[in-house]
């Protein structure tokens, strides 16, 4: 479960790398779509390991905001692409 953990915590890295560096703003959507999955499957392996039922509560959370924001952000980079 540690393994899995630090894989995931790689994984936030090379996310913030592609939002710091991304060429387009689709890759920058794409990263942060990615911490909000690797952000709620790191919160349920740390439940896994800890045994508590509201990380796993948190994680649904946690996904469910991700889809939001992403879906939020691809209507803001429309409207923003509308106005040039």
């Amino acid at each position: 479960m540690i393994i899995l953990a630090t894989v995931l915590l790689l994984t936030v890295l090379f996310g913030l790398w592609r939002v710091l560096r991304g060429p387009t703003a689709a890759d920058r959507l794409l990263a942060i779509q990615l911490f909000g999955t690797t952000g709620a499957a790191f919160l349920l392996v740390l439940a896994m390991l800890v045994d508590i039922r509201a990380l796993r509560d948190a994680a649904l959370v946690i996904a469910l905001l991700a889809a939001v924001l992403s879906a939020a952000l691809v209507q803001y980079l429309r409207r923003q692409e509308k106005s040039n």
